[in-house]
């Protein structure tokens, strides 16, 4: 059983707000999760720069104490 080309369009146009809606929900999945991962990166080179001036202060009181 065949489908007519009417069959086709009517499916393909019963489709088209579902590939809207998918699309939708990328973009906002991508826009939140790059918006997440840049949070956590600049808390974690916050908390490394901290580290690293900890390190450097410790090592400026052994070398004079």
């Amino acid at each position: 059983m065949a489908l007519a080309n009417k069959d086709l369009q009517d499916i393909e146009s019963l489709l088209e707000p579902i590939k809207h809606d998918i699309k939708s929900i990328q973009l906002t999945l991508e826009n939140e999760t790059n918006r997440n991962i840049k949070i956590i990166a600049e808390g974690h080179l916050d908390l490394s720069r901290k580290l690293d001036e900890k390190l450097i202060m410790k090592r400026k009181c052994c070398l004079s104490g």
